[in-house]
């Protein structure tokens, strides 16, 4: 979590991805694409679901998608992931996406998605989620 004011809103989750998108990665008007956005979120998500799984997985659906305002080139994009869910084999993560704008001096929530991953083995078989991860996400 970060430090702001008890009034305003902040990330859930930890932080597990920053990085700051290019001019390359924008479309006409200058907004970053959403397929890059989303993209970041897979990575982000998918880094949590291998310490869960200790090992391979894949997605297997996005439950939830939502945009809320447009992310600007050269803003610092951060992916805070939180396990919602741990199934026998499939991991629930919520990523929230946050943005510090050049000029801005406070963050803003800009996207949130709910990934859904399994564990998969060397060939691509679903598995289980080691026992000792299955045993409980973050308390609500």
């Amino acid at each position: 979590m970060t430090d702001y004011d008890d009034d305003k809103p902040r990330p859930r989750g930890e932080l597990t991805v920053q990085i700051i998108p290019l001019p390359a990665d924008t479309n006409a008007n200058g907004d970053v694409f959403a397929g890059w956005l989303v993209k970041q979120m897979d990575i982000a998500a998918a880094t949590v679901a291998g310490r869960m799984s200790q090992g391979r997985n894949a997605t297997v659906a996005m439950e939830r998608m939502e945009f809320l305002s447009p992310l600007r080139v050269g803003s610092q994009v951060s992916c805070y992931c939180d396990l919602v869910k741990v199934g026998r084999s499939s991991m629930k993560i919520n990523v929230e996406v946050w943005t510090l704008d050049r000029p801005a001096s406070a963050p803003r929530k800009v996207t949130e998605g709910l990934f859904v991953y399994v564990a998969i083995d060397e060939n691509g078989r679903i598995r289980e989620v080691p026992a000792e991860n299955r045993l409980a996400p973050r308390a609500e």
